[in-house]
């Protein structure tokens, strides 16, 4: 993805603790001593309701105090990367996930209690923490440690320096840049193969990472990982995975029509023999590094040239927008629906730009580091509209965590991982022409379909070109953490599952000693990834709810909430109740209903999907 929230503090539990920054020119981090779990009475005959609600507010108070630590090392260290920085941060790390491991094992004294609501969830949220939870041996622990270091090394240090090892060492930035700008298609598979090979060596480790995180997950009462991560959505795992399916069968109708238009114009470029109709298209050709996103191949797929322009970074440029004036563009956004401006100190500590000084993450990041409202973002802002659209986003997560950071700590996340994401990305489908006339970047655009049709197709190779990318991430992880798919077939079965969904296909033959799923750094660094699918999903059902709610009619694709308090108090009430209901509820609170549908992405889509299918018509679709 280009752009990751501060990671959910449960999540970022687990996941933070293994970058062990082992990376750390080799010098091990000594742990401090290890906050205990919380205590509890010694037991009678069996654990009672009230030693359960009293270890959830132990629970809850070591927490807040071991994660405000944690996510102070990790913004030291993300914003001055130093030996010293990331051996801090691994060491309350590793704190950290001993606790938490300690905790779960404890809880489990009160399986079969009858609880109150918010004890039984909270226990519930403890459990499925973990997205690599770590073994109760402790030799496996610290081989899953440097093991899941040592695998986000080999990603983040990755060059590809020519296929002879002589040339011009390239990073992913650099790589990517050629996947995004170049027509030339010998140049684009050089760049495809070049960072495609850097992750052959991970091979191994992530078989070992399997073994070992399935170990941790049964340790704690499921069958394996996927298991584990499947069972955060308020539902038994396997009626979740029925649920992705379900609702991936919704927007598929609309993907093939994409992909059969995008292929054909791809065809005229690069000729029918490179991209022959009926077949997959090779992954090299779309844009992207995975070809997860297409929006780079725009100019190539372009309906109707020499529309009007809307991209609005040469205004930004002309009229002076420095990063934190684009930041307080979009807050005004967020404070024009009733809600509250960010905090002073959100001014005084964020990173809006690249410091000359110093190594810093540039990737764009919400936080909330004391869990008290310290609200934050780490950026490196360029005058750009992709960058207004990402702050716009990125403040949509601040906004969550300053609604319900009053709320206990293990309730101060999404509703589901899928939520936080979409709340984000809601907002920025109210980024309309006609928000960016009102905002003063764009003088008046001519209302025509042709402007209808080049915006919506703009959107679509980024929102509806990802939709199969999303899911099958995971589902190839799931069918690999279960043992349905071997090591021995590691990379068969991710190419088979990218033509499947994706209708993409490798460009040169690929065997078993690549590891082309570990070329996307959350299946090293070990993300959820079903999140994002969720979340270009739930985008547009808050979208169609927040736009019922101002009362506005017309078109769901013109609508902008920009300056409805109406929009504002819906949103505010579900924002307010974080983690603390089953994700349903609150979905009951910004829509009315409790199931997830896809209906108004496609009702968004629907000027786009009449001309796709008109201009798709004799053309041999499918794959």
């Amino acid at each position: 993805m280009t752009r990751t929230p501060f990671l959910q503090p449960l999540m970022r539990a687990a996941l933070a603790a293994l970058s062990l920054a082992a990376t750390t020119a080799g010098a091990q981090a000594t742990p401090a001593k290890a906050t205990p779990a919380p205590a509890t009475p010694a037991p009678a005959a069996k654990a009672t309701p009230a030693e359960a609600k009293q270890f959830a507010a132990k629970l809850n108070a070591d927490l807040k105090k071991l994660w405000t630590r944690q996510a102070t090392a990790e913004w030291i260290k993300s914003t001055y990367i130093t030996d010293d920085t990331e051996r801090n941060a691994a060491s309350i790390n590793e704190e950290v996930m001993a606790y938490v491991n300690g905790a779960i094992k404890e809880s489990r004294r009160f399986d079969g209690l009858k609880l109150d609501a918010d004890t039984a969830r909270m226990l519930h949220l403890l459990r499925v923490s973990q997205t690599l939870p770590a073994p109760a041996n402790a030799t496996q622990r610290a081989e899953l440690a440097s093991t899941a270091a040592k695998l986000e090394g080999i990603y983040g240090k990755g060059k590809y320096c020519g296929k002879d090892g002589k040339g011009k060492c390239r990073d992913l930035e650099e790589l990517s840049d050629v996947m995004a700008e170049s027509r030339d298609a010998d140049a684009l598979l050089d760049a495809w193969q070049g960072w495609h090979s850097i992750s052959r060596p991970m091979r191994p480790l992530y078989s070992q990472l399997v073994n070992l995180s399935n170990a941790g997950a049964k340790d704690i009462g499921f069958n394996d990982l996927g298991t584990l991560w499947r069972s955060s959505y308020d539902m038994p795992p396997a009626e979740f995975e029925q649920e992705a399916q379900r609702l991936w069968g919704q927007v598929k109708p609309m993907y093939d029509e994409l992909h059969c238009y995008v292929r054909g114009r791809l065809a005229k470029q690069y000729g029918e023999a490179k991209v022959p109709a009926g077949k997959p298209i090779p992954a090299h050709l779309l844009g992207n590094m995975w070809a997860q996103e297409w929006n780079n191949i725009y100019p190539l797929v372009e309906p109707f040239p020499g529309q009007a322009n809307l991209d609005v970074g040469a205004t930004l440029v002309k009229q002076g927008h420095d990063p934190q004036k684009m930041v307080k563009l979009g807050e005004k956004f967020f404070t024009s629906l009733g809600l509250k401006p960010l905090p002073q100190t959100f001014w005084e500590r964020s990173q809006f730009t690249k410091p000359k000084d110093r190594d810093v993450v540039c990737h764009a990041s919400a936080w909330d580091v004391t869990y008290e409202n310290d609200l934050r973002i780490k950026m490196c802002i360029k005058p750009t509209e992709e960058d207004l659209v990402t702050i716009h986003h990125e403040l949509g997560h601040n906004y969550y965590y300053t609604y319900y950071y009053k709320l206990p700590v293990l309730f101060q996340a999404g509703a589901n991982d899928g939520f936080h994401e979409a709340i984000g990305d809601a907002l920025t489908l109210s980024i309309t022409p006609g928000y960016l006339q009102q905002a003063g970047l764009l003088s008046a655009v001519e209302k025509n379909e042709k402007n209808v049709i080049n915006l919506q197709l703009k959107d679509a190779l980024e929102k509806v070109a990802f939709l199969p990318f999303g899911l099958l991430v995971d589902q190839w992880r799931w069918d690999v953490f279960s043992g349905k798919v071997k090591p021995s077939d590691y990379n068969k079965s991710w190419w088979e599952l990218r033509q499947k969904y994706q209708g993409v296909g490798a460009p040169v033959a690929r065997t078993e000693q690549d590891f082309d799923a570990g070329a996307k750094y959350h299946v090293p660094a070990n993300v959820p990834y079903t999140r994002y699918f969720l979340a270009r999903i739930l985008q547009f059902q808050f979208h169609k709810s927040l736009c019922e709610a101002a009362g506005i009619k017309g078109p769901l694709n013109e609508c902008s909430i920009y300056g409805n308090k109406a929009a504002g108090q819906r949103l505010q009430a579900m924002l307010e109740l974080g983690a603390s209901k089953p994700w349903p509820e609150a979905m009951a609170a910004m829509t009315g209903g409790k199931q997830m549908d896809a209906t108004p992405m496609l009702e968004y889509f629907a000027p786009l999907r009449r001309w796709l299918q008109e201009q798709n018509k004799g053309q041999k679709c499918g794959w």
